[in-house]
């Protein structure tokens, strides 16, 4: 289940708007398509777009060797067209920053096809990366889930269409399962672009792992009816402090587990966290169309000219979150602590 490959300069990305019903590709051989894309949520999730990016960028790069420009002046440009088209996960600006760094390694006096097999060489890198770091997060995650006959609740989708192979938070799901250490899933439908519905549901039923689909109002209920004992989420951006932006709701799921005595993990890679911002309330929140709302399924259901708010993300607070599990291991509050020791670990500030 891969969410894009790469082949001779050509991007091929699973069309995500189009599932379950319809498995379609998208060819990308031009920067401008990865962009839209990414706007248009047919490629989501922040490690994937992090991952599209980069290799959007080399198919910019090599645009702009074929018109024969100039690199210096118009890759940066590419750079800020692919910056803009997602605010809120930092993986994506993460991704075009390694990217740049790499093209900044070059003088004008380099030839072309050197740069271009370098940008090339480190998009795949990223790409490759994320699968191993995917992995060594469920294998941390899966030791959490320790009690017999777990079953655990995640919000939105954070699986292998969400990154480049076998997920973050799903990924957990799908080693924990394998170990026979959970029995059922539940999935939020996540409204209003039903990445549960649509995504999670058909992931876990593509591998016979048992889920129950669930609206997200449901989620309470299912809570103190003693239906679930954990609750896992991704993340598209994590503060120095632990406070969490993910998919619009997942700050209710919180709040409804800490009600209910029960543990809510974050499962994410280090190229979600935002070393540079102290606390949550900094992190941009991206605000979608009103027609998400008030449609479903390209039905409309609401009445015409209605105001609407449609926040795409929202931010959990760090004392609504039992654990963060990270490739380099399970982190704990103090987060503040943790987060900036991990920082340490990898070179950072």
């Amino acid at each position: 289940m891969k969410s894009m490959s790469w082949n001779e300069e050509c991007l091929t990305l699973l069309n995500q708007t189009r599932l379950p019903h319809s498995v379609d590709a998208i060819e990308c051989k031009d920067w401008r398509v990865v962009a839209e894309a990414i706007r248009r949520l047919e490629v989501r999730g922040a490690p994937a777009i992090g991952a599209a990016a980069a290799f959007g960028l080399v198919l910019g790069a090599c645009e702009i060797r074929d018109q024969k420009g100039d690199f210096k002046q118009e890759l940066p440009l590419i750079a800020e067209e692919l910056r803009k088209t997602r605010p809120t996960a930092v993986n994506l600006f993460w991704a075009i920053d390694r990217m740049m760094s790499v093209a900044d390694r070059f003088t004008s006096n380099c030839m072309d096809g050197d740069m271009i097999q370098a940008l090339e060489e480190e998009a795949i890198a990223i790409a490759n990366e994320d699968s191993q770091v995917n992995k060594r997060i469920s294998e941390f995650g899966a030791t959490l889930f320790d009690q017999p006959g777990m079953s655990v609740l995640t919000h939105c989708n954070a699986g292998a269409l969400a990154t480049v192979d076998f997920g973050t938070a799903l990924g957990v799901i799908r080693q924990a399962w394998s170990e026979k250490r959970i029995v059922r899933v539940f999935a939020d439908e996540t409204r209003p672009l039903l990445q549960g519905a649509r995504l999670t549901a058909w992931e876990l039923k593509a591998e016979n792992i048992p889920v129950t689909l669930i609206t997200d109002s449901m989620a309470g209920w299912v809570m103190k009816q003693g239906m679930v004992q954990a609750v896992i989420v991704g993340a598209d951006r994590i503060a120095l402090n632990g406070d969490v932006a993910n998919k619009i709701g997942t700050y209710s799921v919180a709040v409804l587990a800490k009600q209910h005595n029960i543990p809510f993990y974050v499962a994410a890679p280090l190229s979600t966290f935002d070393f540079s911002m102290d606390h949550g309330d900094s992190i941009p929140i991206e605000e979608r169309n009103s027609t998400e709302v008030t449609s479903f399924c390209g039905i409309p259901c609401a009445p015409e000219g209605v105001d609407v708010f449609n926040p795409a993300f929202d931010v959990t607070p760090n004392h609504l979150v039992t654990a963060i599990i990270t490739e380099l291991g399970i982190l704990r509050a103090p987060y503040h602590t943790a987060i900036s020791k991990i920082r340490k670990e990898k070179g950072g500030k």
